[in-house]
């Protein structure tokens, strides 16, 4: 066995020369790595909950939740005033768009450009000052990267290198690149602020264009998403699962957002409206309009409660025919539509009777009441065909499925969106899958799985279907970790007035996780639990108004949604919280809400946010103490080793090859 061990050990080090292949490029490499892990860490920023609320979310993500303006105060606190601060600040923000207002009231456009550049630089060298030139110089766009790299390492000390860069920033001005060169420092700067960027689930859903959001994440140079219950939802409908499209328009149509569906991924109604019309014009749908509905005429408030109307009904037919054919979900209880008695009009929902505000159910066949009609059957068809050829939501699901996943493990923080289910007495609840049951993070891992099986399994096949229908399961669910209530009681908000049938209980671990135990317990589960170990999640609003606190169990869960809703807003008292973990510690801010981004660019109107500081390292955060750093300590010892076995003859070097960096 230990022959066999040296012998692959020895397999991989010659590989490893193949990249490394003299002493002098292995030692370089070890240099430069050790040099590496002495560097402060970079700065973190979470963000959960977005909803849509595409303005606020680009405006926390441009000024890094404060960070920016942070670091525009530290310079020139003693030498510019507020107002020129704010400027500037928002020039970094919103480069193209102030640039362009400046442009028309701007006097003396050569000095202003002089002015502002400089002051750029000074903040872009101070953003850059935790990283290795190298890693800046890649951060840094193609076009202007020589230029940038001299001004940002700059020695006025040097002899006659003051005139050399006045020279350059002139030259830059001279030749009409003075805008461009702004843009291209600007973005600089808010790449350099923040290193990596998390997203702790829904983007999707009630706000007006998650989108938008997604086509900006899709450009961020490094974030990861962790999957929220309305994002998987949308994931559903892309994949083709009939039930979570019947979803993803009832909540569209319900909060008065059909934009995102026909502007933001082109997806015809017109099929909908069509059948809406043909069988529920003499319908009542009293019930059906949706929260937004003011803003529409009377004729397109009558088209739009008859569309919801339509697709409410098939969408309780769909989840029948999903819950049939999957009794380990559990959740008989959720058929309804066989409870409806029409002569009464009363409907049963667990054992308790309930007036029915409308039975009036043309579709619906009392001897199969989850049985699609065959218009039904034939719209659900063409609405599928259009969710899978949108070509614009079949890329954003593609980046969720590749940048996301139900958690992540990452600097000895474990963040999820929704909830570990648990039994009332704090045990981790059971998931009964086919292999047996599962729970705590092996039932958050076969769930992901599954979410990944019903978006590439091959079409038709048994996997697919299960596949989406756990997608559907994952949205909804009573033991949904990324749901964490009892049930979701859309049939009974639009169809019984007592609101002592709308309860959608919480699942236990709300109630334990505000214990530092118990979250200690769940960190362990997930191979955590060193001292600076969190949770972090998201998903239930903080009523900061009520004077809930984001940060509970001693400081191990912090719970960042506060609010990014505009709809959730009333309820905490915020527009969100986000976290900034950066080399100094951890932070949590709370947001006011925006308001817009044109009164941010004409009149520098930052969101207003109130940062606590609850966690601070005793000693700055080094890069040897995050997981990359991990991986450059494995990468020096397997260089070492590399260096040992060049040393002891037992490979030779190679002189003509060319050296290759890891990572």
């Amino acid at each position: 066995m230990e022959k066999h061990q040296q012998s692959d050990s020895l397999r991989y080090l010659k590989i490893l020369a193949k990249q490394y292949p003299t002493v002098q490029s292995a030692a370089a490499e070890i240099i430069r790595l050790q040099a590496v892990l002495n560097l402060p860490k970079g700065t973190e920023h979470f963000m959960s909950d977005l909803h849509g609320e595409y303005e606020a979310f680009l405006h926390i993500l441009n000024n890094a939740s404060g960070v920016i303006r942070e670091k525009v105060d530290l310079l020139f606190s003693h030498t510019l005033p507020a107002s020129e601060r704010a400027s500037l600040a928002t020039l970094i923000y919103y480069t193209d768009a102030k640039l362009e207002e400046i442009r028309e009231s701007c006097s003396d456009p050569e000095e202003w450009y002089r002015i502002t550049l400089n002051r750029l630089l000074e903040v872009c060298r101070l953003v850059a000052s935790k990283y290795t030139r190298a890693r800046v110089r890649e951060a840094l766009p193609a076009d202007f990267a020589d230029i940038l790299d001299e001004l940002l390492h700059l020695n006025y000390d040097v002899r006659d290198k003051g005139s050399y860069y006045d020279n350059i920033i002139s030259s830059v001005i001279g030749v009409d690149q003075a805008d461009a060169f702004i843009i291209a420092v600007c973005d600089t700067i808010k790449r350099l602020a923040v290193d990596r960027l998390h997203i702790v689930g829904d983007i999707f859903d009630r706000g007006p264009r998650p989108d938008i959001i997604l086509d900006r994440l899709m450009e961020h140079h490094s974030v990861d998403i962790q999957w929220g219950n309305h994002d998987i939802l949308w994931m559903g409908a892309a994949a083709g699962s009939r039930t979570c499209i019947a979803n993803v328009l009832n909540n569209s149509i319900n909060y008065g957002n059909l934009e995102v569906i026909e502007t933001g991924y082109g997806i015809n109604l017109r099929p909908l409206a069509l059948f809406a019309n043909e069988v529920y014009s003499s319908v009542d749908t009293s019930c059906f309009r949706g929260k937004a509905s003011k803003e529409h005429g009377s004729e397109d408030l009558s088209l739009i409660a008859r569309m919801h109307k339509a697709i409410a009904v098939i969408l309780f037919k769909l989840e029948g025919q999903i819950i049939r054919r999957n009794p380990s979900f559990r959740m008989e209880e959720r058929l309804l539509l066989d409870k409806i008695d029409r002569e009464t009009k009363t409907v049963t929902v667990e054992g308790k009777v309930y007036p029915i505000r409308d039975c009036d159910l043309p579709t619906v066949d009392p001897a199969d009441p989850c049985r699609l009609s065959p218009e039904e059957k034939r719209l659900m068809e063409q609405l599928r065909f259009a969710f899978q050829q949108s070509e614009k939501l079949q890329r954003h699901v593609k980046f969720l499925y590749s940048k996301g996943g139900m958690y992540l493990c990452c600097n000895q923080n474990l963040l999820f969106h929704g909830c570990i289910p648990m039994e009332e007495d704090g045990s981790f609840r059971a998931f009964p899958f086919e292999e047996g049951p599962l729970a705590g993070r092996a039932f958050l891992d076969r769930a992901e799985e599954l979410a990944r099986q019903g978006y590439y399994a091959r079409p038709g096949t048994a996997e697919r279907q299960r596949g989406k229908d756990f997608l559907w399961y994952l949205w909804c669910g009573s033991n949904s970790p990324l749901y964490g209530r009892s049930k979701m009681a859309s049939f009974e908000r639009l169809l019984i007035d007592d609101p002592a049938a709308w309860q959608e209980k919480k699942d236990a671990y709300y109630r334990h996780a505000v214990r530092e135990e118990t979250c200690l317990r769940i960190l362990r589960d997930f191979g955590l639990g060193e001292e600076r170990s969190h949770i972090i999640n998201g998903h239930v609003p903080v009523k900061s108004k009520d004077g809930e606190s984001p940060i509970r169990a001693n400081g191990r869960l912090i719970v960042i949604d506060g609010g990014f809703c505009r709809a959730y807003q009333s309820q905490t008292g915020i527009a969100g919280y986000t976290l900034i973990y950066s080399s100094y510690g951890m932070r949590i801010s709370s947001h006011e809400p925006f308001s817009g981004v044109d009164d941010a660019i004409q009149h520098n109107k930052d969101i207003l946010s109130t940062a606590a500081i609850f966690e601070t390292a005793d000693a700055r955060i080094k890069v040897a103490e995050t997981d990359e750093g991990k991986l450059m300590q494995e990468s020096i010892d397997d260089l070492t080793c590399l260096l040992r076995a060049y040393r002891d003859g037992r490979i030779k070097e190679h002189h003509e090859a060319l050296p290759h960096r890891i990572g």
